[in-house]
Formats: C-alpha cells, structure tokens, sequence
C-alpha cells in the first residue's frame, strides 16, 4: 500500500500533527489548579490531564516497528529494544518520535511508561499501520 498522495504528504501526517497538537498543549499545571483562574469549570478531575498518546507503528509487511536504545533511570543503564513512541515533530514525509519503555516501578500505575532520552525518525512512507495507546503521563 502507497501511503503518499500526489501532493507528497502521506495520510498519517494529519493525525500525527493532532498528536502533537494535543500534546504540546496539555499542561498539567491546569489539572491541579483549584484558584478562580483554573482555566477549567467543574470538578477537578486528574484523570483527563495527559500528556502523551502513546503510539505504535506498523510496516508494510505488517511487522511492528521497533527501535533500540540506551537509557539510565536511577543510575541503572537499561537497553533494549521499544515499540512504543511519543511524538515530537511531525514532517511531511517523516516523524520524529521518543522513544518509550515500560516503567521499570511494577507499583507505579498512574505512569505505564518513561521517556528515553533516545529519539528516532521514522519515514512515513514506510509506514501502513499507526496504533494509539491509551493516553497518559510520561515525565518529560
């Protein structure tokens, strides 16, 4: 399957951009924010304050892409190899993503997932598939 159309962009790049719309504006400042300015009306409800919608992509092989990294998290250095992305900037033909790995903390529910400081750039024209995860809270 061709993903680009004849003006060369290819059709994940708009719902990349809206990823990364959403993300850069979420602030997790406005969650907790119980003065007269909260930017927000109702109950203060912690859960719809993400930060990240985590992503997958698929080839067009139908393999799952992956990427390996090299990332220290209390002093321990951890490697391996990641699936799950965070996106960072969006190009027409290509996306820059962080690479997530699972919390090493089994007890820390509320963040499934933490932020390397390895990034990737994965051409969307190789791309057939994109999964989004459920969203969530990654410290950045």
């Amino acid at each position: 399957m061709n993903n680009n159309n004849s003006s060369g962009s290819c059709c994940f790049t708009k719902t990349l951009k809206l990823i990364n719309i959403l993300q850069q504006s979420s602030k997790q400042d406005d969650c907790f924010d119980n003065t007269c300015s909260r930017p927000f009306l109702g109950v203060n409800v912690p859960s719809l304050c993400f930060n990240t919608r985590p992503v997958t992509f698929y080839g067009c092989n139908n393999n799952l892409i992956t990427v390996d990294y090299s990332t220290v998290v209390n002093g321990q250095t951890l490697t391996g190899t990641s699936s799950t992305f965070r996106v960072e900037c969006v190009n027409d033909d290509s996306v820059v993503v962080s690479i997530l790995i699972p919390n090493p903390d089994p007890t820390n529910t509320v963040n499934p997932y933490i932020t390397t400081n390895n990034t990737a750039t994965i051409n969307l024209g190789c791309v057939c598939a994109l999964k989004c995860l459920p969203d969530t809270i990654v410290d950045l």
